[in-house]
Protein backbone atom coordinates (compact mmCIF):
# COMPACT_ATOMS: atom_id res chain seq x y z
CA UNK A 1 0.00 0.00 0.00
CA UNK A 2 1.40 3.10 -1.31
CA UNK A 3 0.47 6.37 1.22
CA UNK A 4 0.82 9.84 -0.47
CA UNK A 5 1.64 13.07 1.04
CA UNK A 6 -0.93 15.32 0.70
CA UNK A 7 -0.10 18.59 -0.80
CA UNK A 8 0.63 21.42 1.03
CA UNK A 9 -1.31 23.89 2.89
CA UNK A 10 -3.11 26.20 -0.14
CA UNK A 11 -2.83 29.38 2.30
CA UNK A 12 -1.19 30.06 5.97
CA UNK A 13 -4.10 30.58 8.34
CA UNK A 14 -4.99 33.42 9.99
CA UNK A 15 -6.21 34.83 13.51
CA UNK A 16 -9.83 36.34 13.04
CA UNK A 17 -9.21 40.22 13.24
CA UNK A 18 -9.68 41.40 17.12
CA UNK A 19 -13.22 43.38 17.94
CA UNK A 20 -12.93 47.03 16.79
CA UNK A 21 -12.52 49.27 19.84
CA UNK A 22 -14.67 52.35 19.36
CA UNK A 23 -13.24 56.05 19.79
CA UNK A 24 -16.05 56.48 23.18
CA UNK A 25 -14.34 53.19 24.55
CA UNK A 26 -10.35 54.86 23.51
CA UNK A 27 -11.59 58.44 24.72
CA UNK A 28 -12.44 56.99 28.28
CA UNK A 29 -9.49 54.72 28.87
CA UNK A 30 -7.34 57.71 27.64
CA UNK A 31 -8.19 59.56 31.20
CA UNK A 32 -7.57 56.22 33.30
CA UNK A 33 -4.57 55.96 35.03
CA UNK A 34 -1.97 53.15 34.02
CA UNK A 35 -1.26 52.04 37.66
CA UNK A 36 -5.15 50.96 37.54
CA UNK A 37 -4.75 49.75 34.41
CA UNK A 38 -2.04 47.66 34.92
CA UNK A 39 -3.64 46.27 38.57
CA UNK A 40 -6.92 45.71 36.65
CA UNK A 41 -4.91 43.56 33.65
CA UNK A 42 -2.90 41.79 36.04
CA UNK A 43 -6.09 40.67 38.16
CA UNK A 44 -7.29 39.32 35.01
CA UNK A 45 -3.87 37.28 34.35
CA UNK A 46 -1.98 39.55 32.33
CA UNK A 47 1.36 40.04 34.24
CA UNK A 48 3.51 42.41 32.44
CA UNK A 49 1.12 44.78 29.49
CA UNK A 50 3.68 47.58 30.00
CA UNK A 51 6.23 48.45 27.08
CA UNK A 52 9.31 48.29 29.92
CA UNK A 53 12.15 51.05 29.02
CA UNK A 54 10.49 53.60 26.14
CA UNK A 55 10.24 56.79 27.13
CA UNK A 56 8.41 60.13 25.77
CA UNK A 57 10.04 61.75 23.83
CA UNK A 58 7.64 65.59 24.27
CA UNK A 59 8.57 68.02 26.55
CA UNK A 60 4.31 68.06 27.38
CA UNK A 61 3.17 64.89 28.11
CA UNK A 62 -0.27 64.02 26.85
CA UNK A 63 -2.10 61.04 27.71
CA UNK A 64 -4.30 59.13 24.98
CA UNK A 65 -5.09 55.93 23.89
CA UNK A 66 -5.43 54.42 20.27
CA UNK A 67 -6.06 51.12 18.16
CA UNK A 68 -2.58 49.61 17.50
CA UNK A 69 -1.43 49.62 13.45
CA UNK A 70 1.63 47.72 13.81
CA UNK A 71 4.90 47.46 11.75
CA UNK A 72 7.80 44.95 11.76
CA UNK A 73 11.31 45.23 10.84
CA UNK A 74 14.00 42.68 10.34
CA UNK A 75 17.03 43.46 9.44
CA UNK A 76 18.25 45.46 6.74
CA UNK A 77 20.26 43.68 3.75
CA UNK A 78 22.90 45.39 1.54
CA UNK A 79 20.84 44.91 -1.78
CA UNK A 80 17.38 45.50 -0.62
CA UNK A 81 17.24 48.46 1.52
CA UNK A 82 19.06 51.06 -0.33
CA UNK A 83 18.44 54.67 -0.61
CA UNK A 84 17.34 54.32 -4.69
CA UNK A 85 14.17 52.16 -2.95
CA UNK A 86 12.99 55.04 -0.91
CA UNK A 87 10.19 55.59 -3.56
CA UNK A 88 7.60 58.15 -4.09
CA UNK A 89 5.27 55.62 -5.31
CA UNK A 90 3.96 52.46 -3.32
CA UNK A 91 6.84 49.71 -3.29
CA UNK A 92 7.21 46.16 -1.59
CA UNK A 93 10.77 47.73 -0.59
CA UNK A 94 9.49 50.37 0.92
CA UNK A 95 6.30 49.51 3.28
CA UNK A 96 7.06 51.77 5.55
CA UNK A 97 5.97 55.14 3.71
CA UNK A 98 2.78 52.67 2.44
CA UNK A 99 2.31 52.26 6.75
CA UNK A 100 2.11 55.76 7.08
CA UNK A 101 -0.42 56.60 4.02
CA UNK A 102 -2.46 53.76 5.60
CA UNK A 103 -2.98 55.53 8.96
CA UNK A 104 -6.42 56.28 10.30
CA UNK A 105 -8.06 58.36 12.76
CA UNK A 106 -7.62 56.77 15.93
CA UNK A 107 -4.63 54.80 15.15
CA UNK A 108 -1.19 54.36 17.01
CA UNK A 109 1.81 53.10 15.35
CA UNK A 110 3.53 50.24 17.20
CA UNK A 111 7.10 49.38 15.56
CA UNK A 112 9.04 46.06 16.36
CA UNK A 113 11.84 47.10 16.06
CA UNK A 114 13.38 44.25 17.15
CA UNK A 115 14.80 46.36 20.68
CA UNK A 116 17.63 47.59 17.92
CA UNK A 117 18.62 51.88 18.59
CA UNK A 118 21.37 51.43 16.44
CA UNK A 119 19.18 53.35 13.61
CA UNK A 120 15.69 55.01 13.95
CA UNK A 121 12.89 53.56 13.33
CA UNK A 122 11.84 57.07 11.99
CA UNK A 123 11.76 60.63 12.19
CA UNK A 124 10.03 64.38 11.85
CA UNK A 125 8.62 63.80 8.42
CA UNK A 126 6.87 60.52 8.26
CA UNK A 127 5.59 61.48 11.96
CA UNK A 128 4.27 64.82 10.91
CA UNK A 129 2.94 62.85 7.94
CA UNK A 130 0.53 60.43 10.87
CA UNK A 131 -0.30 63.82 12.61
CA UNK A 132 -2.10 65.01 9.44
CA UNK A 133 -3.72 62.02 8.99
CA UNK A 134 -4.76 61.59 12.61
CA UNK A 135 -3.07 59.12 14.21
CA UNK A 136 -3.09 59.18 18.59
CA UNK A 137 0.45 58.73 19.17
CA UNK A 138 3.56 56.42 17.78
CA UNK A 139 5.58 54.18 19.83
CA UNK A 140 8.89 52.36 19.10
CA UNK A 141 11.39 49.73 21.13
CA UNK A 142 14.11 51.21 18.94
CA UNK A 143 14.86 55.04 18.56
CA UNK A 144 14.08 57.92 16.28
CA UNK A 145 15.75 60.89 14.47
CA UNK A 146 14.69 64.47 14.75
CA UNK A 147 14.56 64.65 18.31
CA UNK A 148 14.46 68.09 18.91
CA UNK A 149 11.75 68.27 16.77
CA UNK A 150 9.64 65.45 17.74
CA UNK A 151 10.77 67.23 21.59
CA UNK A 152 8.52 70.00 20.29
CA UNK A 153 5.60 68.35 19.19
CA UNK A 154 2.29 68.03 20.97
CA UNK A 155 1.92 64.87 19.70
CA UNK A 156 2.70 61.41 22.10
CA UNK A 157 6.56 59.78 20.97
CA UNK A 158 7.38 57.10 22.78
CA UNK A 159 11.18 55.48 22.40
CA UNK A 160 14.22 54.59 23.83
CA UNK A 161 15.97 57.24 22.79
CA UNK A 162 17.59 59.15 19.74
CA UNK A 163 19.76 59.13 16.96
CA UNK A 164 20.48 60.04 13.25
CA UNK A 165 21.50 56.91 12.08
CA UNK A 166 19.23 56.42 8.57
CA UNK A 167 16.56 53.29 9.50
CA UNK A 168 18.24 52.00 6.33
CA UNK A 169 21.49 50.99 7.70
CA UNK A 170 19.88 48.14 10.00
CA UNK A 171 16.09 47.70 9.60
CA UNK A 172 13.65 46.34 6.52
CA UNK A 173 10.25 46.97 7.05
CA UNK A 174 9.02 43.67 6.33
CA UNK A 175 5.24 43.02 7.61
CA UNK A 176 2.52 45.65 8.27
CA UNK A 177 -0.53 44.77 10.36
CA UNK A 178 0.29 41.58 11.73
CA UNK A 179 1.00 40.56 15.32
CA UNK A 180 4.44 41.49 16.17
CA UNK A 181 6.41 41.95 19.38
CA UNK A 182 7.26 45.50 21.32
CA UNK A 183 9.65 45.67 23.95
CA UNK A 184 8.63 41.90 25.14
CA UNK A 185 5.28 42.43 25.10
CA UNK A 186 3.07 41.02 22.29
CA UNK A 187 0.86 43.52 20.35
CA UNK A 188 -1.73 42.48 17.65
CA UNK A 189 -3.59 44.88 15.47
CA UNK A 190 -6.31 46.90 17.06
CA UNK A 191 -5.30 46.39 20.15
CA UNK A 192 -5.34 49.28 22.60
CA UNK A 193 -2.25 51.23 23.36
CA UNK A 194 -2.45 53.39 26.64
CA UNK A 195 -0.09 56.17 27.12
CA UNK A 196 0.09 58.24 30.35
CA UNK A 197 3.11 60.36 32.07
CA UNK A 198 4.60 56.73 33.51
CA UNK A 199 3.90 54.14 30.45
CA UNK A 200 2.71 52.83 27.31
CA UNK A 201 0.31 49.62 28.12
CA UNK A 202 -1.51 47.19 25.81
CA UNK A 203 -4.66 46.03 26.33
CA UNK A 204 -6.30 43.44 24.60
CA UNK A 205 -8.84 44.80 22.50
CA UNK A 206 -11.48 42.21 24.08
CA UNK A 207 -11.06 43.78 27.13
CA UNK A 208 -10.68 47.48 26.24
CA UNK A 209 -14.79 48.50 27.91
CA UNK A 210 -14.51 46.47 30.54
CA UNK A 211 -11.01 47.69 31.63
CA UNK A 212 -12.74 51.38 31.13
CA UNK A 213 -15.29 50.46 33.53
CA UNK A 214 -13.13 48.86 35.63
CA UNK A 215 -10.01 51.62 36.18
CA UNK A 216 -13.13 54.56 36.20
CA UNK A 217 -14.12 53.36 39.13
CA UNK A 218 -10.20 52.18 40.86
CA UNK A 219 -9.04 55.78 39.82
CA UNK A 220 -12.23 57.10 41.75
CA UNK A 221 -11.92 54.88 45.10
CA UNK A 222 -7.56 55.38 44.80
CA UNK A 223 -8.45 59.35 44.70
CA UNK A 224 -10.60 58.94 47.53
CA UNK A 225 -8.17 56.56 49.83
CA UNK A 226 -4.97 59.03 48.60
CA UNK A 227 -6.71 61.58 50.37
CA UNK A 228 -7.58 59.47 53.85
CA UNK A 229 -4.19 58.67 53.65
CA UNK A 230 -2.99 62.34 53.43
CA UNK A 231 -5.33 62.74 56.54
CA UNK A 232 -2.99 60.62 58.76
CA UNK A 233 -5.16 57.46 58.58
CA UNK A 234 -2.77 53.89 58.86
CA UNK A 235 -2.82 51.62 55.96
CA UNK A 236 -4.22 48.70 57.85
CA UNK A 237 -7.90 47.96 56.83
CA UNK A 238 -7.89 50.74 54.72
CA UNK A 239 -5.25 50.32 51.42
CA UNK A 240 -6.15 48.14 49.29
CA UNK A 241 -9.62 48.52 50.06
CA UNK A 242 -11.57 46.63 52.40
CA UNK A 243 -15.74 45.32 51.98
CA UNK A 244 -15.72 48.63 54.81
CA UNK A 245 -13.72 50.97 53.22
CA UNK A 246 -15.69 50.65 49.97
CA UNK A 247 -18.90 51.18 52.20
CA UNK A 248 -17.50 53.84 53.53
CA UNK A 249 -16.63 55.07 49.94
CA UNK A 250 -19.90 54.39 48.36
CA UNK A 251 -21.14 56.88 51.17
CA UNK A 252 -18.77 59.81 50.47
CA UNK A 253 -20.14 59.95 46.93
CA UNK A 254 -23.72 59.58 48.44
CA UNK A 255 -22.72 62.69 50.66
CA UNK A 256 -21.47 64.92 47.54
CA UNK A 257 -17.74 64.33 48.37
CA UNK A 258 -17.09 66.09 50.99
CA UNK A 259 -13.85 67.77 51.58
CA UNK A 260 -11.20 65.53 53.43
CA UNK A 261 -8.32 67.99 54.82
CA UNK A 262 -4.82 66.94 55.09
CA UNK A 263 -3.36 66.57 58.08
CA UNK A 264 1.13 67.93 58.84
CA UNK A 265 3.21 64.68 58.43
CA UNK A 266 5.09 63.62 62.20
CA UNK A 267 8.35 65.41 62.70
Amino acid sequence: MTIKNPPPLASIPQRPPVPHVPDSVLDRLAKVSSGSLTTQLYIKGFRQPVLHGLLPLNKKIQPFAGRAYTMRFIPAREDVDIYGNLTTAPSADNLQWVGVEQIEPGHVLVIDSNKDGRAASMGNMLITRMTMRGARGVVTDGTFRDGTELSEMDFPVWSTGVTATTRLSFHHVADLQVPIGCAGVAIYPGDVIHGDGDNITVVPAHLAEEMADLCEKRDDIEAYLAMRVKAGEPLWGLYPPSDATRAQHRQWIADGRPEIRPAAPQR
